[in-house]
């Protein structure tokens, strides 16, 4: 049976969403390297006729530090802010935002969590679960896995949204910030898109 358009439409906005938070989970990882500068950086322009829209308009902006930016600065930039020397000046460990009163419980729950989904943390690999960009990654996960929308509902209030806005102010207040305050727009203004479609599904 040939696919209709609205399933089309459908399958194209979920690679989308999932592209996204590829992008975000890359760019909080580690410090752009030149090959991946060059494809962030693109030649497309807005269009000065377009309805206003901050996500796009967050990217335009992202898509300009990228062309100006060099890979060394950045890698200081990143160790900067989020490794530094001791404790880092912004923690990319989200349980200290999400739930700063008991960050041990909220990464127990978290592991808890992809437990049930059959994930885990790779003993190889230094990053806790609660690191940004495994957070992002897992929503990309579940987003390619087709898990149901509640599934992603629920991790994305518990374990992104509950941290990501406080993350990026903490890039903004950092005087290290230049091409990451960029960065941290752009996911600010990702999951102000994200929750707004949670928020059409669940009304409807």
């Amino acid at each position: 049976m040939a696919e209709s358009q609205e399933e089309a439409g459908v399958e194209a906005e979920e690679q989308a969403r999932a592209f996204w938070y590829a992008v975000l989970s890359r760019l909080f990882y580690a410090a752009p390297d030149r090959a991946l500068l060059d494809a962030f950086a693109g030649n497309a322009q807005p269009d000065p006729e377009a309805e206003p829209n901050p996500f796009l308009e967050s990217w335009a902006r992202l898509q300009a530090a990228c062309r100006g930016a060099e890979p060394e600065a950045l890698r200081e930039e990143f160790d900067s802010l989020f490794v530094g020397v001791g404790k880092a000046p912004v923690t990319p460990y989200t349980s200290a935002y999400a739930a700063s009163h008991a960050p041990d419980r909220h990464l127990l729950a978290l592991r808890n969590t992809l437990n049930a989904w059959g994930l885990g943390r790779n003993e190889r690999v230094f990053e806790v679960e609660d690191h940004v960009s495994a957070l992002f990654d897992g929503m990309r996960w579940l987003i390619e896995q087709r898990r149901p929308l509640e599934d992603q509902r629920a991790f994305f209030d518990a374990f992104i949204d509950a941290a990501l806005p406080l993350f990026c102010s903490a890039i903004d207040a950092a005087p290290a910030a230049d091409f990451y305050r960029r960065a941290g727009e752009f996911a600010r203004a990702f999951v102000a898109v994200e929750k707004d479609a949670f928020d059409m599904h669940t009304a409807t």
